[in-house]
């Protein structure tokens, strides 16, 4: 049965660790991160989040064929977590299959994730175009997933960084392709190797966050930037079919860096393991609103709330 418009209006009832809203004036479909007990990407995540890419393609897709406007022409990835984005992948489950010689458990979340980056690096290879909406920090794999949108917009307060190198291992769902295609390979090498983190402004400057807006201001900014693309909604299109052109990211590319950080993932040592077992207590006290120490890990690098920062 094809999918068709109300569809869309019933997706915020079907999800439990994400919330959708359609727009139907503006043509927006919002989406929002909101699991528990960690605000990170679990497997439940990515397959909803999946339902939701494929639901959108179903419907515009009707719309094409029938030679009428796509009702979704808007895909905004956004979070319900105060002052979080995303804390990226999820840890507890990467550590318990690195424990368990689990290599297929962690290969299927890999590929789920590049799936879902790959649609929306590709603006689901419809008229329709990916936005980021960043309040606040985004983290390893949740900094891909922004990566993967066609538009960056962050608030001020929001932080960026993969944090992976610091548990010797790296962002394999898309950082590098991203990134690199952004500011090249040696810039982004310098990131993902630095473990560090980095401000929305920094990366402003860098020609990373496309849009930069005071705190509060990032719905705003949304509505902003789809009132310009409405006025001369060909040129921005054209232009982002044409970046897809020039920096093609494909499916096969994604895969095989996953499958490079599989193998990865299972050479790493103990010490790592306890490292990530700190970060997802962290993580657990960070959603639940309680007090977070900081732990001191290696270069003078420390993590506090799940987040990275350099000691003073």
């Amino acid at each position: 049965m094809s999918a068709t418009l109300p569809n869309l209006d019933e997706v915020p009832q079907s999800y439990k660790n994400m919330v959708a809203r359609f727009d139907t004036a503006q043509g927006i479909m919002w989406t929002y991160f909101d699991t528990r007990p960690r605000p990170c990407v679990t497997e439940d995540l990515l397959h909803e989040y999946l339902d939701c890419l494929r639901l959108v393609t179903r419907v515009d897709k009707t719309a094409l064929e029938t030679g009428s406007d796509c009702p979704v022409r808007f895909l905004v990835l956004a979070s319900k977590a105060p002052g979080i984005y995303s804390l990226g992948g999820d840890l507890h489950l990467f550590k318990r299959c690195i424990e368990t010689r689990d290599r297929e458990t962690l290969k299927q979340y890999a590929l789920a994730c590049t799936e879902a980056l790959h649609l929306m690096a590709n603006n689901l290879f419809l008229p329709l175009t990916t936005i980021s909406l960043a309040q606040g920090d985004a983290l390893g794999g949740g900094f891909e997933a922004a990566l993967s949108c066609s538009v960056i917009i962050a608030e001020r307060k929001a932080r960026f960084g993969f944090p992976e190198v610091l548990f010797n291992l790296f962002p394999g769902m898309g950082a590098y392709s991203f990134l690199a295609r952004r500011i090249g390979a040696v810039k982004a090498e310098r990131i993902i190797l630095s473990g560090s983190v980095f401000t929305a402004e920094q990366f402003h400057e860098m020609g990373i966050v496309d849009v930069l807006v005071d705190d509060g201001g990032g719905e705003g900014a949304v509505h902003t930037y789809v009132a310009k693309h409405k006025r001369r909604p060909n040129a921005y299109e054209s232009v982002y079919r044409a970046r897809q052109r020039y920096h093609v990211v494909t499916r096969e590319e994604l895969t095989d860096i996953a499958d490079i950080w599989v193998d990865a993932a299972m050479r790493v040592r103990a010490k790592d393991l306890r490292i990530m077992e700190m970060l997802v207590k962290s993580q657990d006290r960070l959603r639940s609103g309680g007090p977070v120490p900081v732990m001191p890990l290696i270069d003078g690098t420390a993590v506090a709330t799940g987040r990275w920062s350099k000691n003073t």
